[in-house]
């Protein structure tokens, strides 16, 4: 087997409550292949959007050691996490995120921006990634001017642009009908077959969940399942 992308290694995270500690995760391990897709399913409540933003250095855990490509990232400033954020990681969200006084476009293009690329070097990726999630006929309109189901294909869009090899996704299809949310769903997975991308998708929707490579639950703390 080859070596793993990405790994979590007993993860605790601790809330104070007032004066009683509650401890939302307990000893957390996830081992991540090049190109798998592991879904997190639990209750609402659960902890799973803490986890991924841990996952993600969004958060920092209470105690425990993430690695990627074999690197403790706990070594690493804050100015090293973000550059390490914007250029391997993407991600969506269960809310798009998109800013609203931009277009399509130039929402996809906005990553390689902020990482320091010109418009004209950002534009031609960008465009490819929009008519990838089919929305190369929309690429110039406003965020409002677009459907739940587009919006969130453009945030897809945007997760990818820095060709990531590991994306995070937290309900991605939460907050669509059934036909959107599918559709952003099979291009997620035909985009990540086709460039190798892994994945750790958070979801309540057992469906979407069969299609990946693993399911695992989150549960008092837990994570069971082929960790």
């Amino acid at each position: 087997m080859s070596r793993p992308l990405f790994e979590a290694v007993d993860i605790y995270k601790t809330y104070l409550n007032g004066v009683k500690e509650v401890e939302v995760l307990k000893g957390i391990n996830l081992v991540v292949q090049p190109g798998e897709m592991a879904a997190i399913m639990g209750a609402s409540g659960s902890g799973k959007t803490t986890l991924l933003q841990i996952l993600g250095t969004l958060a920092l855990p209470s105690s425990g050691e993430l690695y990627f490509k074999q690197e403790q990232l706990s070594q690493k400033s804050e100015r090293e996490l973000a550059t390490y954020r914007n250029r391997s990681l993407g991600f969506i969200f269960q809310f798009h995120h998109l800013l609203p006084e931009f277009s399509a476009l130039e929402n996809v293009m906005m990553p390689a921006l902020i990482a320091g690329k010109s418009r004209r070097e950002a534009r031609l990726p960008a465009r490819n990634l929009l008519a990838a999630v089919e929305l190369d006929h929309r690429e110039e309109h406003r965020v409002s001017e677009l459907s739940g189901g587009e919006q969130q294909r453009t945030a897809l869009a945007r997760a990818l642009m820095m060709e990531p090899d590991l994306l995070l996704a937290d309900e991605p299809t939460g907050n669509l009908d059934s036909r959107a949310g599918s559709l952003v769903f099979d291009l997620l997975q035909e985009i990540c077959r086709k460039r190798s991308l892994a994945v750790i998708m958070v979801t309540h929707n057992l469906q979407l969940a069969d299609k990946m490579d693993r399911c695992l639950t989150l549960s008092d703390g837990f994570l069971t399942g082929s960790l």
